[in-house]
Parts: structure tokens; C-alpha cells; sequence
């Protein structure tokens, strides 16, 4: 069902509006988690899992918008499909919002040390070694590194992930209201588009 995105009024720029905002808050999202796995791994460290998650979702989630939008601008979006993607996001980045934030409700980032001159892979190596006290170096969790005690050596560590976590939230709402312009879209496309009837007949 082909249709002209410039005039389907303020749902279109509505639906243009979520798009950009989701699109800057993955590509956000994505910067700050693959500085923090790159940061880890470059202490030859495994990165968390839910980092490694986010950084996936976000990743399909930003490819996604990309190519829906350029669909929707050329007036081939399969409207009623995308709003069972946009849906399905909304899972996901609940999914990824809990998952990141659940041990950080209760950290105050004003309570840490404020950034030391040392380098985050250091940091890194040392939050490493305190958890792997008592554990044979053979031991292959020698190498994972606590989420948790990761992201709270100091304010700024703390600040990052919490942005991640506050546009993760951020982005269950726009994915969800997407959804629903998505279906109003819809509508206004099939009423638009419809045949006129024959009166005749």
C-alpha cells in the first residue's frame, strides 16, 4: 500500500519526530557501551553480558529505525508490520532498562571518588583482581567482571551507565508510542487510499 509520507499530516511528523529521537538515543546508547566494552577488553577482561546485550539490541534496534524511516519516507512501509516491530522493541529495550538497572537503583553516583588519573583499564584489572581473591588463576570466571562493581569504581563510570539506563527508558516509550502512530498511519493510509464507491452500482 503505497502512500506520500508529506501528506499525512501531523501523524507523519509525529512518526518523524519519534524516529530522530530514537535514532540519537541508540546511537548514544551504542557509543557509551562500546566504550565501556572496549575499555574492558583492552584489559583483557570479558565484557558483561548485559553490556554485550545492550550493545546488540541497540545495535539491531538503530538499523531498524534507519531502514524503516527511509521506507516510510519513500512510501513502502508495511505500516501494520512496523507496528508490530516497534511493539517487539518495546519488549526489548524494557528487557535491556531492567536489566541495566536493576543494581542501580539504589547507587548514588555523589557518594563515589571522583575520576582518578589512573587509566580505566587499570581500573578495570583492579576491580578484576578484587573479585578473584581466593579463586586459582586456572579458573576461568578469573576473567569475567562484575557489573556491578565495574560501573561504581567512580562518578563518571556511574554517570555513563546511568544516561545509558535513563535512555533505555527513554526509548520504552518512544517505541511503544511509535507503535501506536504506526496504526494510526495505518488507518489514515487505508481511508486515504480506499476506492470511491460505485455509486452507480
Amino acid at each position: 500500500m503505497r502512500f506520500q509520507a508529506p501528506q499525512l499530516g501531523a501523524l507523519g511528523v509525529t512518526f518523524t519526530a519519534f524516529r530522530g529521537l530514537q535514532f540519537v538515543s541508540l546511537v548514544a546508547i551504542i557509543g557509551l557501551t562500546a566504550n565501556f566494552i572496549s575499555e574492558i577488553v583492552s584489559a583483557r577482561r570479558d565484557a558483561p553480558d548485559v553490556l554485550v546485550g545492550t550493545l546488540v539490541v541497540s545495535s539491531i534496534a538503530t538499523l531498524y529505525v534507519a531502514i524503516s524511516y527511509i521506507l516510510y519516507y519513500d512510501g513502502l512501509l508495511p505500516l501494520l508490520i512496523s507496528a508490530g516491530l516497534d511493539f517487539a522493541l518495546t519488549i526489548a529495550t524494557i528487557v535491556v532498562a531492567v536489566t541495566v538497572g536493576k543494581p542501580l537503583s539504589m547507587l548514588t553516583c555523589e557518594v563515589l571518588p571522583e575520576s582518578s588519573p589512573s587509566s580505566l583499564a587499570a581500573s578495570v584489572t583492579y576491580v578484576a583482581s578484587t573479585q578473584t581473591q581466593g579463586i586459582t588463576y586456572r579458573n576461568v570466571l578469573s576473567k569475567a567482571v562484575n557489573y556491578f562493581a565495574f560501573v561504581a569504581i567512580n562518578q563518571p563510570h556511574c554517570y555513563e551507565i546511568k544516561a545509558v539506563w535513563g535512555l533505555s527508558i527513554a526509548l520504552c516509550v518512544l517505541f511503544a508510542f511509535s507503535a501506536i502512530v504506526c496504526v494510526g498511519l495505518w488507518r489514515r493510509v487505508k481511508v486515504t487510499v480506499a476506492p470511491p464507491k460505485d455509486i452507480e452500482g
